[in-house]
């Protein structure tokens, strides 16, 4: 399966710089792939490297290889899997060691988080089964403290610790105000630890464990060799944080800084708030294409507080721009034209003006109407998302198709299927109240949801997706596709594996439609999130339509929208629809159709703001962006990345 990374489009010239120059800004030397799949097999041939070497080198002693578990490994852990199968490498001489686990936790139980690792890895190579190491979340609290001491005593001097690090600087269960020199032993889970460890017991905060095992930041200090791992843009924050920043024991990450053997690989998205990516003419000499010059009057723009047209020269040579005016130059020259970049970004047409010049506008005119399909991740991201545009589109005449890749069932809380149900027995259309009511106290922790019980909650979603679509107009019955796509039928939060079955059913929806645009979900989080397994699967059923011959594919124009926390970076902007405010308040009408989505949601992150809110605070903070930019002031906007 192939995996979606952002193009590049200018930045440094890496090729003949020292690496000295190129990690200035490192205080831990970061490798950038363009996504976790490429990292993680680079990780990977250094294990297996350092595997083969040992065994070379005679040392009485086995390999001894320390692994953190959580999401973030995955990919790792199926590089491994597959070089073990081709004889790449044997994990027979190798001792692992887990990091961490919940406490108190059974051995076998589907939460233990080992016992993810023995299913994603341990049980699919040859280790020894008495060389494997994982803290037992069983051993009763009287003799705890003895356990942890002699775990510790063993996993010290690890050869190479493999870990991924958390949204807030975790490593393992080590968190905010650990000790540099901690050893193993039990520690409380914060709040914040454990509603986001809360996907794993069905949201339920309640069934998850208050304590966790970990081996501490000095025993992980004395391995020989450590190598962190982050990908997706949920982690860019701490990245920097712990890459670039101060050493801060509120995060625990950024003690390792003091390893001498230290490497973090990164892929382009959680790398992305490093100076080098963030500004990259202040570490050498760079490829200076258009939307990197816009990249740097953006920047520049925010540092000095000016608008585009306000900049001088003076502004440029006193903050490290003095090759761009040498080579791009002069700076009136390059303010005016990025000014007028951004101007042309700006349409109300997002399906295109008919029967206008389009010489300077995002989208061509013709043809029109147009056919366009929008791809939703799950059953409200295209209103929460796009929703004015959207609204835009039907509003203008364009015939525009919506596809519903996931059921989203998952993200239904049992008391709204309660309340329906009850709803429905007040109509008199028949009591099931009860069964309902037993079908969830049947449900387990950590278990798959009981099938009936999701497919209430999918008609539940569907439903409401329904609503939301007729409310500005579109017929549902006709133009609105729900795909079910079947990775994500699990029935937990762990989803299967995309495979061709899930590309079929999209690939037959654009030939059905044939459209000339298509919008999709642009989000890069962890490789493994639900939004961009979905944009993956558009992209590649896309990619193997054009191979069996749809060339008319080539003319349709792909735009990457963003979810409900996120937006693009200004300087990647190809098209801004600006809304009003009444037209932000039918996007709000729309988004409430959602009901099972308001108030009450399993995993709603860490953002207390409902959908709604976060949408529209978003939108119009990037109208507020290109207003301090000298654009016309408009009260939101929604903006768009086009995939070339």
């Amino acid at each position: 399966m192939k995996h979606f990374s952002l193009p590049n489009d200018g930045g440094l010239i890496e090729d003949s710089l020292p690496k000295g120059i190129l990690h200035s800004f490192e205080r831990i030397t970061t490798e950038i792939s363009d996504d976790a799949a490429s990292a993680s097999e680079k990780v990977a041939d250094i294990i297996s490297k350092a595997i083969a070497d040992h065994s070379k080198s005679g040392l009485p002693r086995p390999f001894k290889l320390g692994l953190s578990t959580g999401v973030t490994p995955i990919s790792l852990f199926e590089c491994l899997t597959r070089k073990y199968r081709e004889g790449e490498v044997s994990f027979a001489n190798v001792e692992v060691f887990s990091i961490d686990e919940y406490y108190p936790c059974d051995k076998e139980s589907s939460q233990s988080r080992n016992n993810r690792l023995r299913m994603a890895f341990l049980d699919k190579v040859d280790v020894q089964p008495g060389n494997i190491h994982i803290p037992d979340g069983t051993i009763p609290q009287t003799a705890l403290s003895d356990y942890c001491a002699e775990f510790d005593k063993l996993a010290r001097g690890i050869d190479i610790l493999v870990m991924g690090v958390g949204e807030g600087g975790q490593i393992g269960f080590n968190e905010s105000g650990s000790s540099e020199k901690s050893r193993t032993r039990t520690v409380p889970l914060s709040y914040q630890s454990r509603k986001r460890q809360a996907r794993s017991f069905n949201g339920e905060i309640s069934a998850t464990p208050k304590s966790a095992v970990t081996i501490g930041v000095g025993t992980m200090m004395s391995a020989r060799r450590i190598i962190l791992m982050a990908w997706g843009e949920d982690k860019a924050h701490i990245v920097k944080k712990v890459v670039e920043d101060n050493i801060d024991p509120y995060c625990p990450a950024s003690f390792l800084q003091r390893h001498d053997n230290i490497t973090f690989y990164t892929d382009e998205m959680a790398a992305s708030l490093l100076t080098r990516n963030v500004a990259p003419w202040m570490v050498g000499p760079c490829e200076w294409t258009p939307k990197l010059i816009r990249k740097a009057v953006v920047w520049l723009c925010q540092k000095v507080g000016k608008p585009i047209l306000k900049l001088t020269q003076q502004n440029y040579l006193e903050n490290g721009l003095g090759e761009l005016l040498d080579l791009c130059g002069p700076f009136d020259k390059i303010n005016i034209d990025v000014f007028n970049d951004f101007q042309h970004t700006i349409t109300g047409w997002p399906g295109g003006k008919p029967d206008a010049d389009d010489s300077t506008r995002p989208v061509k005119s013709k043809p029109f109407p147009k056919t366009v399909l929008i791809f939703s991740p799950h059953p409200d991201d295209d209103v929460i998302s796009m929703g004015g545009t959207f609204i835009r589109l039907v509003h203008q005449g364009h015939n525009v198709h919506v596809a519903y890749e996931t059921s989203g069932d998952l993200a239904v809380h049992d008391d709204v299927v309660l309340q329906h149900m009850d709803a429905v027995g007040q109509l008199g259309f028949g009591d099931k109240l009860d069964e309902v009511r037993k079908e969830i106290a049947s449900k387990r922790p950590g278990e798959p949801e009981p099938k009936r019980l999701l497919a209430l909650k999918a008609a539940i979603r569907r439903s409401e997706a329904r609503a939301a679509v007729h409310s500005f107009g579109l017929n549902a019955d006709t133009n609105a596709h729900f795909l079910n796509l079947p990775f994500y039928e699990s029935g937990g939060v762990t989803k299967f594996p995309r495979t061709q079955a899930d590309l079929d059913i999209i690939k037959e929806l654009i030939i059905q439609v044939h459209p000339d645009q298509i919008y999709m979900a642009g989000d890069l989080a962890d490789p493994h999130g639900t939004h961009r397994v979905c944009t993956e699967a558009v992209l590649e059923s896309i990619e193997q339509l054009k191979e069996e011959g749809q060339d008319w594919l080539d003319s349709t124009n792909i735009w990457l929208y963003r979810g409900a926390w996120m937006e693009w970076e200004l300087w990647r902007v190809d098209m801004a629809v600006p809304l009003s405010p009444d037209e932000l308040i039918e996007k709000r009408h729309a988004i409430f159709r959602h009901l099972s989505q308001k108030d009450i949601v399993p995993f709603p992150g860490d953002d207390p703001r409902e959908f709604w809110q976060r949408a529209e605070e978003r939108t119009q903070n990037t109208a507020k962006l290109y207003d301090e930019l000298g654009m016309a002031e408009y009260q939101a906007f929604e903006v768009f990345l086009k995939l070339k």
